[in-house]
């Protein structure tokens, strides 16, 4: 399962037990919004992005959309997210509880500075009903990002 693979690596930070499970789905923005009860912003979105034979994965704040000029930009390449099939098989987390936690080394992860006017934010931990509330610096460790960029767009800067 995937939350296991999730919880089997942030084991190794002492945060698997701060994992949040739920009787109700939390797969979208806005279902996570309901099941945490707070604003859909403050939702981590994980999005799987076609790099070769494998992907890059972004994090970035609920309310956020990628920015295909600056995706481009930033990473020399135009923005193709992956299929479900191919999310699961390269990252081992379903569409609904994708997450940078417990996915192959060859993966890349970013985090965009959408998530940065929060002082906590959450994202999924590897299945459709879970999540982990995390500052933005522990975000950026634990998922061992790269670097922050800034891809996105139609976010609102006043929260």
């Amino acid at each position: 399962m995937s939350i296991e693979k999730a919880r089997e690596y942030l084991s190794q930070f002492g945060r698997d037990k701060d994992i949040m499970e739920f009787d109700v789905s939390s797969a979208t923005v806005d279902l996570a919004a309901i099941a945490l009860n707070v604003i859909p912003a403050r939702i981590t979105k994980t999005l799987a992005f076609k790099k070769d034979d494998s992907c890059i994965l972004i994090g970035m704040a609920g309310d956020a959309k990628i920015d295909n000029k600056k995706f481009k930009a930033e990473f020399g390449m135009k923005a193709k997210m992956l299929t479900a099939e191919e999310t699961l098989a390269l990252t081992g987390h379903a569409v609904g509880g994708v997450c940078s936690f417990g996915v192959p080394e060859n993966i890349e992860s970013f985090v965009d500075i959408s998530l940065k006017r929060f002082d906590t934010v959450f994202p999924a931990c590897g299945s459709s009903n879970s999540a982990i509330e995390l500052t933005c610096d522990e975000l950026y460790t634990l998922t061992k990002a790269k670097k922050w960029v800034d891809v996105c767009k139609d976010w609102n800067t006043e929260e």
